[in-house]
């Protein structure tokens, strides 16, 4: 896949110490890019380059960091700077504990502006933005048939702000390319729940629930419906979304197919991991089980709204439209579980 028109081409990657962020720079640099990568602090450093020699790839010059922060304009414009494309994964954590839901929608809003803004001073030609499934599949009354790229999150009271943050960001990015966006274009990818091989200490959280049914701290699966993908195929659409000129103007939802029930995917741990998987619990909990732990959870009390939902989404889009390819929920589920105990984080 490397080609000698990338090696003259930098691409910006922020939020550079993240899981889905790092999975973005190995491929950027087996695809021949440069790579610039905003981290809050120059100290992790040491932590990126050892995270992508475990995926394989000795960054050495190709690779160089900045330091950013989404909540100020500091060094954003050098971010940029000679970049030809941005890949924008930085985000503010789903905070558990806040005060305001403004903790997290207004520094992941106006992140976005800050990214968008210095991106189009610079000349840059594309910007792909990592939404998420939350600016998707929240507030619809319950239904069978796939969400779409067309579906948008219904903002209501009720909203859990994470969800509410990424569907803020992304709206705010699609009406700031229409308004003053002038030559930059926009791309977006909306992954659901991400799995895959973890490569250090960062990684998704939804691979801390994975996490803990291997260790045996769930005492049984909730009845959540969700959807999953590779983290390496998140990270392939985002290359191919900031190359393809068909990607101009869309966004995509990264999945790697139809939403499997929590205990399917306990079930898949036991089939494919043998004794590996022993502490794992396939039994379904009642939902007036996690009602009740949900009083004193606050685990719990976040998946209340989400017992019972059928949470089906379709790739259909990023298939056909740009030739995207992902592994099967099972093969992401089982390369999650390796890579923990390879790492030693389940023990």
């Amino acid at each position: 896949m490397t080609t000698n028109s990338n090696n003259e081409k930098t691409v910006l990657v922020t939020g550079g110490s993240g899981f889905i962020a790092v999975h973005c720079i190995l491929q950027l640099l087996n695809a021949g890019f440069r790579v610039r990568a905003t981290v809050r602090s120059l100290t992790r450093e040491p932590e990126v380059r050892a995270m992508l020699k475990e995926g394989g790839v000795e960054a050495g010059n190709r690779l160089s960091f900045i330091t950013a922060e989404l909540s100020s304009d500091v060094n954003w414009n050098e971010a940029v700077s000679g970049c030809t494309y941005v890949i924008h994964v930085a985000s503010p954590t789903p905070l558990n504990v806040y005060k305001h839901e403004d903790e997290m929608i207004i520094p992941a809003r106006d992140g976005v502006l800050r990214v968008l803004r210095a991106a189009r001073d610079a000349g840059v030609k594309r910007v792909v933005l990592t939404s998420a499934i939350g600016a998707v599949v929240y507030g619809h009354k319950p239904q069978t048939a796939p969400f779409t790229e067309k579906d948008w999150t219904v903002i209501s009271d009720n909203t859990p702000a994470y969800q509410k943050s990424k569907t803020l960001a992304e709206r705010a990015a699609w009406d700031f390319i229409e308004r003053e966006g002038d030559q930059l274009e926009l791309s977006v990818v909306n992954p659901v729940a991400v799995l895959g091989p973890v490569l250090g200490a960062d990684y998704s959280h939804s691979i801390h629930f994975l996490q803990n049914l291997m260790e045996g701290k769930m005492a049984g699966c909730p009845k959540v419906n969700s959807s999953y993908v590779d983290v390496r195929d998140v990270a392939n659409l985002h290359l191919r979304a900031m190359t393809d000129p068909a990607a101009k103007g869309q966004r995509f939802i990264a999945t790697a197919g139809e939403s499997i029930w929590m205990v399917e995917v306990a079930r898949m741990l036991k089939q494919n991991m043998g004794a590996l998987a022993e502490k794992v619990n396939v039994k379904e909990l009642p939902n007036t089980l996690v009602r009740i732990a949900a009083l004193k959870n606050p685990a719990a009390k976040a998946i209340i709204p989400f017992l019972g939902l059928i949470m089906n989404t379709t790739n259909e889009k990023a298939v056909n439209l740009l030739g995207w390819s992902p592994r099967s929920t099972e093969e992401a589920i089982v390369a999650t579980a390796e890579s923990l105990i390879r790492l030693g984080i389940v023990k």
